[in-house]
C-alpha cells in the first residue's frame, strides 16, 4: 500500500511539472534560470529579472521550504536548470526539487557515501538530451544523471573519478577535497580543489576534465617544472613537491566563453606561515590566472602577493564586467581580496586599468625567513576594509569591558603594513577570512559597478619554534601525533578556542565515539582537512591519547608521515575579541560596499547586520562577521543573507537604503538565487545556520510575492 501511495505522488509530480511546461509555452510565459554557480560563467551573482522590485519588495513572504535530510551549514548557492533547482546538503548529498513547490525529485548520496567537507554546489552540462550534474564528495567527482540522480557508469569508474588523478605519485595520498563548483567549458570541466595548507600540502596544479568521460584534458601546474615559466620563483626542487605545495583554486572560476579565455584565483603555497624552504617570489600562488580554456596554455597572470606568509589566499571567483576607461569601453575582470582590495584588469591582456604600486615590506623577520621586499598595492579603489597599519589606541572598542587590557595587548602586536610573522604575535587586519571571502562580490555587469560584502575582524598570528625531536621524546607515540597535527589549532591542552572556532578535544569521549573521531581525522570536517597521510598506528594512538586510554611509553618513535618539518609554526587561528567575545576594535564590524568599477570611486559604504547583544542595550549599525555573498537584480535590488543575526535583508542598490528583512530559520551562510517559472520571480537561500556559535538548520527557504 505504502509503495502504492508513493507511485501515485511521484507520477503526479511528473503530471504537474509537464502540465507547467506546457501551460508556459501555451502562454508564452516568462522563464529565466539560474543555471550557474553565482548566477553565470561571469560569476556576477547578477539577475535580469524585474518582477520583484523596490516599490514591492516589502511584500515577499516565504511560498516553500525543503527540510534537507543533513543539518548543519550549507554554503551552497543552488542552481535552476528548467524547472528544476539542484544544490547540495550540510552533509554533501546532492538534491534536485521543483523549483516551483521545493518538492524532493531525488537525492544523491547516504550517510556512507557523503563526505564531511562543506560544498558550494553542483554544476550543470548538457548535450542533446545528455544531461548532467556534476557532483564531489571528499576527493571525488561524481557524473548524475539531472533527471534520475543516478551515477552515469561511463564517466570514469563507474560514474565517478578521484581528483587525485593527473597529480604527480608523490600527491596520491595527500589530503584533496573540493568544495566548489567546476566551471564548463564545451565537454570540460576546470575543477577547483583544496588542499592541506602545511608542508604536506598536494600540488595546486588546475586541472581540466572530460565531462563525458572523466579522462584529464590537460593540466597547468601552479608550482612550474623546470623550463617552464616561473620556475625560477621556488627553489629548484619545488615541483617535486616533496615540501610545499598549495598554490591551487579552491575558491572557484569565471569564464569568458566567447573569448575562451579562464580566470583563476590562487591560494599561497605550503607551509603558509613560515616560507623559508620556498625561498621567492613562488608563482602561481597568490594569482590571478587567464589560461587558454582549451589547452591550459597561460595567456597572463597578475601576482597579488608575493611570497605569501599571511594565507592571502584569492578567496573567489573574479568578476567579469565592462567599464568605461579613459573614454572607451573595456571588458574586464575584477579580483576581491583578503586584504579588502580590489585589482581590475583588461581582460584579454592584463592590463591593470587603475595603478598598482609595489610598496615596501619589512623584511625583519623569524630567523630562515626570506620575506619578499616590496608588495602590489591598488590605488583605486580604497580598500573596502580596515588594514592593521592604520589602527591606533583610539580604534580599541569602546564597548570592550577589558578595554585597557586590549589597549595594553594591542601595543605588544605587529601591526606595520605587511608586518611579517612573529613570536609577539601580529594583527592581521583585514582578518584570515577577510576583507572579502568565499562569498564574494556581486555586479552590475554592463554598469560597472561591483557590490562587495566584507568583515572587520582582527586576527593575532603568533608563532612558536617547533618542537625539536629531543623534546618529543618523553612523549607518547599519540602525544607526538597530536602535537604534530592538531596543537596550532586545538592548542596544547586540547582546550581549543570556542571564539575563534576551534572546539575543545577535553573529554571527547563524552560527546563521541572512537570511530566517529577517527572517520574526522581521516576525511576532515567542514573547514578542518582531513589527514591522510599518517599511518594507521600513528591515528590509532592519536585516538588513542584524545579518549585517555593511550599506554604512557615514552620513545623515539619517528612520524612516519610526509610532513616536513619547519622551525617555526603558528599557535592556532585566534580572533582579537574582547571579553564579551566582540571584535576588539571599534565597529563597524562588517560592511556592504558598492563600488563604481568605472572611475574607483565608493557609490555608498553601509555596516552590515547588527550584534544582537549590543542592540539591546541600544547599540546600533555595529555590522558583524559575514559570510555568503550578494545578488543584484536589474530592478535595482540587493539581496544578502550571510550574518550571523540569521537576517535576510534586500537593499536599493543604488544608494544602500534598506528596504525589507526577515528571519531566517537558520542564519543563512550562503549566496542567494533567484529565478522565475510561469511570470512568479523566486529567491532562495540556503538556511544551515552553525557557523559562529548560531544554531544549526537544514531548511532551503523560497520567496516571493502573494
Amino acid at each position: 500500500m505504502k509503495l502504492r501511495f508513493a507511485l501515485i505522488v511521484a507520477a503526479a509530480g511528473v503530471f504537474l511539472i509537464a502540465a507547467r511546461k506546457l501551460t508556459m509555452l501555451a502562454g508564452n510565459a516568462v522563464h529565466a534560470d539560474w543555471t550557474e554557480y553565482l548566477g553565470g560563467p561571469d560569476r556576477n551573482h547578477y539577475s535580469a529579472l524585474t518582477q520583484i522590485n523596490p516599490d514591492n519588495v516589502t511584500k515577499l513572504q516565504p511560498v516553500w521550504s525543503y527540510s534537507a535530510p543533513d543539518s548543519g551549514q550549507m554554503q551552497m548557492n543552488p542552481i535552476i536548470v528548467n524547472e528544476v533547482l539542484y544544490g547540495v546538503t550540510a552533509g554533501v548529498r546532492a538534491f534536485a526539487l521543483d523549483a516551483a513547490t521545493g518538492k524532493e525529485i531525488w537525492t544523491f548520496g547516504s550517510k556512507s557515501t557523503v563526505g564531511s567537507n562543506t560544498s558550494r554546489g553542483v554544476a550543470y552540462w548538457e548535450k542533446g538530451s545528455d544531461k548532467r550534474i556534476l557532483h564531489s564528495i571528499g576527493s571525488y567527482l561524481y557524473a548524475l544523471n539531472a533527471e534520475n540522480g543516478k551515477p552515469i557508469e561511463s564517466f570514469g569508474d563507474k560514474g565517478r573519478i578521484d581528483l587525485h588523478d593527473g597529480l604527480p605519485e608523490t600527491a596520491r595520498d595527500k589530503y584533496l577535497v573540493s568544495n566548489t563548483p567546476g566551471t564548463i567549458f564545451n565537454d570540460l570541466i576546470i575543477m577547483p580543489v583544496r588542499l592541506s595548507e602545511d608542508t604536506d600540502a598536494a600540488p595546486g596544479d588546475i586541472r581540466a576534465f572530460n565531462v563525458l568521460t572523466g579522462k584529464v584534458a590537460w593540466t597547468f601546474h601552479t608550482i612550474p617544472y623546470p623550463g617552464e615559466y616561473g620556475y625560477e620563483t621556488f627553489p629548484k626542487d619545488a615541483y617535486k613537491n616533496t615540501y610545499t605545495g598549495g598554490g591551487n583554486n579552491w575558491a572557484g572560476m569565471a569564464i569568458d566563453r566567447k573569448r575562451g579565455i579562464i580566470y583563476i584565483p590562487t591560494g599561497s603555497a605550503g607551509y603558509d606561515f613560515f616560507g623559508g624552504l620556498r625561498k621567492g617570489k613562488n608563482l602561481f600562488a597568490n594569482c590571478l590566472l587567464a589560461l587558454d580554456a582549451r589547452t591550459g596554455k597561460r595567456i597572463w597572470h597578475f601576482q597579488t602577493m608575493h611570497h605569501d606568509l599571511w594565507d592571502r589566499d584569492l578567496p573567489a571567483p573574479p568578476n567579469l564586467i565592462t567599464v568605461t576607461h579613459n573614454g572607451r569601453r573595456v571588458d574586464a575582470v575584477a579580483q576581491v581580496s583578503k586584504q579588502g582590495y580590489v585589482f581590475i584588469f583588461d581582460r584579454t591582456n592584463g592590463t591593470p586599468l587603475f595603478p598598482i604600486h609595489e610598496v615596501s615590506a619589512p623584511t625583519n623577520t623569524l630567523s630562515g625567513e626570506f620575506p619578499w621586499p616590496t608588495q602590489p598595492v591598488p590605488q583605486k579603489p580604497e580598500p573596502f576594509a580596515r588594514e592593521s597599519y592604520k589602527l591606533t589606541e583610539q580604534d580599541i572598542s569602546i564597548h570592550a569591558p577589558d578595554r585597557d587590557t586590549l589597549v595594553a595587548r594591542f601595543r605588544t602586536y605587529r601591526k606595520d603594513r605587511f608586518s611579517t610573522p612573529s613570536k609577539e604575535g601580529t594583527i592581521i587586519l583585514p582578518g584570515f577570512d577577510g576583507g572579502a571571502e568565499w562569498g564574494g562580490a556581486a555586479a552590475d555587469p554592463t554598469k560597472g559597478i561591483l557590490y562587495v560584502n566584507s568583515n572587520e575582524m582582527p586576527w593575532i598570528l603568533t608563532m612558536k619554534e617547533t618542537p625539536k625531536e629531543s623534546e618529543m621524546s618523553a612523549m607518547s607515540q599519540g602525544e607526538k601525533v597530536y602535537t604534530t597535527y592538531c596543537s596550532a589549532c586545538h592548542g596544547q591542552n586540547r582546550a581549543g578556542n570556542a571564539k575563534s572556532g576551534y572546539p575543545s578535544l577535553v573529554n571527547i569521549g563524552v560527546r563521541r565515539d572512537k570511530a566517529f573521531v577517527s572517520t574526522i581525522i581521516t576525511s576532515g570536517k567542514g573547514m578542518m582537512p582531513g589527514f591522510t597521510m599518517i599511518s594507521s598506528d600513528e591515528k590509532q594512538a592519536l585516538v588513542s591519547f584524545l579518549f585517555g586510554d593511550e599506554k604512557k611509553e615514552a620513545g623515539e618513535v619517528a612520524i612516519s608521515s610526509k610532513k616536513v618539518r619547519v622551525p617555526f609554526q603558528s599557535t592556532g587561528y585566534n580572533k582579537f575579541l574582547d571579553a564579551n567575545g566582540h571584535p576588539a576594535i571599534q565597529p563597524p564590524w562588517g560592511t556592504l560596499n558598492a563600488i563604481d568599477m568605472n572611475t574607483g570611486e565608493y557609490l555608498w559604504k553601509i555596516p552590515l547586520g547588527e550584534e544582537q547583544s549590543l542592540k539591546a542595550k541600544g547599540v546600533h549599525n555595529t555590522g558583524i562577521e559575514n559570510y555568503g555573498g550578494p545578488v543584484v537584480t536589474a530592478s535595482g535590488l540587493l539581496f544578502i543573507a550571510a550574518t550571523k543575526d540569521g537576517k535576510f535583508r534586500a537593499f536599493d542598490k543604488a544608494s544602500g537604503k534598506l528596504l525589507w528583512e526577515t528571519t531566517l530559520p537558520a542564519a543563512g551562510f550562503a549566496t542567494p538565487s533567484t529565478y522565475q517559472i510561469n511570470g512568479k520571480q523566486y529567491i532562495v537561500i540556503a538556511c544551515g545556520g552553525t557557523k559562529l556559535g548560531t544554531a544549526k538548520g537544514n531548511q532551503i527557504v523560497a520567496f516571493a510575492l502573494p
